[in-house]
């Protein structure tokens, strides 16, 4: 394999922002591991009594996760964090108006391998706050991120809940409206179908995140974030294949999927783990009213899960010829 080296004149302000998503990527691989490596050296160490400290803490603060998080304004707002969004560059692209009196749930596609989008947009300021102000975002991800020591402090001060039925439930019950909800519908597993040019969405048996909505009465919201599936190429593991059959199995043990990716590196553009330099357009669709239904019947999550999908659809058909699309491609539903 010939390697690509990054040519030595680099503006320096490139530079930067390769350093901001190398610092993203070590925070979404490796931080949580590092963090619960830390708590066990403190255990072990002379300074267990800190441990124990926190430990008391965890079991004070177990449940904010579930309600409603706490944010830090000032996390949200590194500087850090604008030169990430400039490395791809990421844009949120505004369709419709939102009215701050209501509660959405915005379901958020594709998931990509490290859901970038959903990060630049929902979890730092000012790309949000600036479009649809008055509206509070949260990012739901799996709750199996809260346990881990030091971490979860992190998490949750970039706007991170957890994306349990209790934690959705508390963000859109906010009486007076102005919270929105953002789920990354195809979770996990769809991770594994990130390959650049992949247009595949699990969506079909996902039908929890319509029950929530009737539940609250929340107005949904699709989105979809073009160039999401481009920031990175995956080992081939077409379904069938040993391959997806481990990551399939590993993901159902775990609750969580092992894509195999690479993209580039620092220095060079032939291989490593940061993401390639591709522009990220989330596309913030209107919203459907959804009035509240404290016992929907099957039938009626059915007709509005197939409204949803009809109008993610739309979305899409109307945006792709924007980002690079071809005519003849369209949404696969799985």
């Amino acid at each position: 394999m010939k390697v690509e080296f990054a040519p030595i004149n680099i503006p320096l302000k490139r530079r930067i922002q390769t350093v901001a998503v190398l610092q993203w990527i070590f925070s979404f691989l490796l931080l949580a591991e590092f963090c619960c490596g830390f708590f066990v050296i403190l255990i072990l160490g002379n300074f267990w009594f800190l441990a124990v400290l926190y430990l008391l803490w965890l079991y004070l603060d177990w449940g904010t996760p579930c309600a409603g998080g706490r944010r830090s304004h000032w996390v949200r707002n590194w500087t850090v964090w604008k030169y990430f969004r400039e490395y791809f560059p990421i844009h949120l692209i505004k369709t419709s108006e939102l009215n701050p009196n209501h509660n959405y749930l915005l379901g958020f596609h594709p998931h990509g391998v490290l859901v970038a989008g959903a990060f630049g947009n929902f979890c730092t300021d000012p790309p949000f706050k600036n479009l649809f102000p008055g509206l509070t975002p949260y990012l739901h991800i799996m709750p199996i991120w809260f346990g881990c020591p030091f971490f979860r402090e992190y998490v949750m001060s970039a706007g991170m809940v957890s994306a349990s039925k209790e934690s959705v439930s508390h963000v859109l019950s906010n009486e007076g409206g102005g919270h929105a909800s953002v789920i990354v519908i195809g979770g996990a597993e769809e991770s594994l179908n990130a390959h650049p040019g992949s247009l595949t969405l699990n969506i079909l048996k996902r039908k929890g995140f319509i029950k929530m909505a009737l539940k609250h009465g929340a107005h949904l919201v699709p989105v979809f974030s073009f160039g999401e599936n481009e920031l990175f190429k995956q080992v081939a593991n077409p379904k069938g294949s040993w391959l997806r059959n481990v990551q399939e199995k590993l993901q159902k043990i775990m609750g969580f999927a092992l894509p195999l990716f690479h993209a580039r590196g620092v220095f060079q553009y032939s291989f490593g783990f940061i993401p390639y330099r591709q522009p990220i357009h989330t596309v913030v669709g209107s919203p459907i009213p959804v009035k509240k239904n404290l016992n929907p019947t099957t039938e009626e999550i059915d007709q509005l899960h197939a409204l949803y999908l009809q109008k993610l659809k739309k979305l899409f058909e109307e945006h792709k010829s924007n980002y690079g699309i071809p005519a003849h491609k369209s949404l696969i539903f799985e």
